[in-house]
């Protein structure tokens, strides 16, 4: 398993993915906040600009089964998996096998790409038509025909029973799985764990379930805000927990955090990680819980605020992610140590006392 390295490839994928979430996420969003219509047809006429922007958004999110999967063959066998993943990312969709379709096909993709450039040899007057026939007409023809007559069906068939089986949650059980979904997103501020439940939700969300990526797309928008709250709710207790490197830090973190860019806060976390995880995690899970079991439904899977106008309760979202922030920000300032300002103060003197003239060049 350690020699395949799945999870490097997935990871590396979902770093491909992110972008066109984003990108297509925020074109639907601005579009649908303006009125637009996500399922215009452009083809007539009618249509107005904010249709545009969100039927081509809808377009982008539509062919994320087709990224993942190019993004892991394109990972796994470098440029010759392009083709293939793409070609079986669409036959996935094709069968209606989905987010998930497209993730096992892409490592089918990679690997049978692998395959063929291992067992497949030409004589030399034909080793040109490798990359440009070969490859791509072996491995789409067979990762093709795997997705259609082997996975699609059983992954179409454990899809409906995931769908089902989340719709049919009580609240107690919404209530353990938002608490799982926010502790697991916020402990690694975008890192591969949040990546990786990212892949989850947002698997869920192309089946219709909103609720999982809502309660991710909270966590991830509240956490840096949370850091900022700190700064003043600190105050309350008559300590000071940042150094003034980090007050400025958080002067860039916080506008990053309305629109659900967490990593802004990452300077701060790693000078105190242990106390921030624990912050984070207890806030995480807060808001999380109270997403999932109000129900908050964002129908594109990122933007922070920018989600509201496509949400049906975005009060759910709003009073989720007040919570969540005021959790952390107590946390924080509960859990984080008292700056030392003589420290503080000797670090910046002795940034002061930097002579440039001892500097020598030999």
């Amino acid at each position: 398993m350690n020699k395949l390295n799945l999870k490097t490839h997935l990871l590396t994928a979902i770093s491909y993915l992110i972008p066109v979430v984003c990108g297509s996420g925020f074109l639907i969003a601005i579009g649908m906040a303006l009125g637009g219509d996500s399922s215009a047809d452009l083809t007539k006429a009618g249509y107005s600009f904010w249709d545009v922007l969100a039927v081509i958004g809808g377009l982008g999110l539509g062919l994320l089964p087709v990224i993942i999967a190019t993004g892991i063959a394109y990972s796994i066998a470098d440029k010759p998996g392009i083709a293939p993943g793409v070609i079986i990312g669409l036959t996935a969709n094709g069968v209606g096998a989905g987010f998930i379709g497209g993730l096992i096909g892409g490592f089918i993709a990679g690997y049978l790409v692998l395959g063929v450039i291992k067992y497949v040899k030409l004589p030399n007057w034909a080793k040109g038509l490798m990359p440009m026939l070969v490859i791509p007409f072996i491995a789409s023809l067979i990762g093709g025909l795997i997705m259609v007559y082997v996975v699609g069906a059983p992954i179409g068939l454990f899809t409906q029973w995931l769908t089902e089986y989340l719709q049919s949650l009580s609240g107690t059980s919404k209530l353990l799985y938002g608490i799982l979904i926010g502790v697991l997103a916020s402990i690694d501020y975008g890192g591969p764990i949040n990546k990786t439940v990212f892949a989850f939700v947002l698997t869920l969300q192309a089946q219709g379930i909103h609720e999982p990526i809502t309660a991710l797309i909270v966590v991830n928008t509240a956490t840096p805000l949370g850091f900022a709250l700190a700064h003043w709710v600190s105050k309350l207790f008559k300590k000071q927990i940042y150094q003034q490197v980090e007050v400025e830090t958080l002067k860039t973190a916080f506008p990053m955090g309305l629109i659900e860019i967490v990593e802004g806060v990452l300077p701060i976390v790693l000078n105190d990680i242990v106390r921030c995880v624990i912050a984070t995690g207890v806030g995480g899970a807060v808001g999380g819980a109270i997403s999932m079991v109000l129900g908050g439904n964002a129908q594109v899977p990122f933007g922070g605020f920018l989600v509201l106008p496509t949400m049906s309760q975005p009060l759910v979202f709003v009073l989720a992610v007040l919570a969540n922030m005021v959790v952390t920000a107590f946390m924080l300032a509960i859990l984080k140590k008292q700056v030392d300002k003589s420290e503080e103060l000797a670090d910046e003197m002795e940034e002061e006392d930097i002579d440039l003239s001892d500097l020598k060049i030999s």
